[in-house]
């Protein structure tokens, strides 16, 4: 079975440090501009614009979107640039490089509560749910002594990003259990690099997103705990987003991009089946692993008390001093 390419498993900011420093020189270098960045109007009267993505399974619906004409019916002229991570978006988005940008809400609360001018203008994508049955879980080896969340207490365990969404959630529903989150000792590894780790036994556990979910799974690797539905079946992973100034200034281009996105979302989720195929115009997932993989929920609106919940998990967990002001970030 093929393994994807490690963009596909950049999904979260790494480190919310390099990230301020990065957003900080961004915010040096656009102190004279507009922060309008691109977002120009062509020949033909669209809006330029430009949105930051990552290429994962997350943000298949965007890619629907643009083909079935939704942004165009907007007068939107989108183009996708991708990067690893949101580490790379959070600033570009700020400086104006992007018009738009994706990235999970808990790394948009750490940089609200920093005061970075972000807002978000459309869910992004939410847990199915459904334990057992979401796109991210907490895995380990078949034959291996952890059967619960509260087995995790005092475990080795991969996150992709230490002090963010995953280790909140996992923290939550090993709290939920009866156990100590705090004797837990989080690993930080690149997605693709987690399920040989637990293979090689350099961790107990590993907390993986699809397609890696599905590539563990079918070497023979079990769930133990489904950490976002476990801390809220309707908690919203991700969003799209923008700067404030561009907000302000580009209102219209930001309420058709909503709608576009609003659209988008309902397709997606209408058709799973071209959800799937549209992996392969911006990934490299094996076709079995393409099918069988759990396609995350794509609702067209940010459930805020989630939002508010992962707020409060970052706070609790010495992420946050100060709750973020959601009524700046959310739409």
């Amino acid at each position: 079975m093929s393994r994807p390419q490690r963009s596909a498993g950049a999904v979260r900011p790494r480190h919310l440090p390099a990230l301020l420093l990065a957003v900080s020189a961004a915010l040096l270098a656009g102190a004279c501009s507009d922060g309008s960045g691109d977002g120009s109007t062509s020949a033909s009267g669209t809006t330029e614009v430009k949105v930051g993505v990552i290429p994962i399974v997350d943000v298949a619906p965007i890619y629907l979107g643009l083909k079935q004409g939704f942004f165009a019916a907007e007068g939107l002229e989108v183009t996708l640039e991708t990067a690893q991570g949101g580490a790379a978006i959070v600033p570009g988005v700020v400086s104006g490089q992007y018009q738009f940008g994706f990235s999970n809400t808990t790394s948009l609360l750490l940089a609200e509560s920093k005061g970075l001018p972000l807002k978000a203008v459309s869910s992004g994508v939410a847990s199915t749910g459904t334990p057992g049955k979401d796109f991210g879980a907490v895995i380990v080896k078949a034959d291996s002594p952890i059967r619960t969340a509260a087995d995790l207490a005092g475990k080795r365990v991969a996150v992709n990003t230490l002090k963010n969404i995953n280790t909140t959630t996992i923290n939550k529903v090993v709290r939920d259990a009866g156990a100590d989150p705090s004797t837990i000792k989080y690993v930080e590894l690149a997605f693709p690099d987690i399920v040989p780790a637990i293979a090689k036994g350099d961790v107990d556990a590993g907390q993986v997103v699809e397609p890696f979910l599905t590539i563990a799974t079918g070497q023979g690797d079990r769930q133990v705990v489904s950490n976002y539905a476990g801390t809220d079946p309707d908690l919203t992973v991700a969003m799209y987003f923008t700067s404030q100034s561009y907000a302000a200034q580009n209102p219209k281009a930001v309420s058709g991009f909503t709608a576009a996105m609003a659209k988008s979302m309902a397709y997606a989720t209408a058709h799973p089946d071209e959800a799937r195929a549209a992996l392969t115009t911006y990934t490299k997932i094996d076709p079995k692993v393409q099918q069988d993989l759990i396609l995350p929920r794509w609702p067209a609106t940010v459930d805020r008390d989630s939002v508010q919940l992962l707020a409060d998990l970052a706070k609790q967990d010495g992420l946050i001093t100060e709750q973020p002001d959601l009524d700046k970030l959310l739409p």
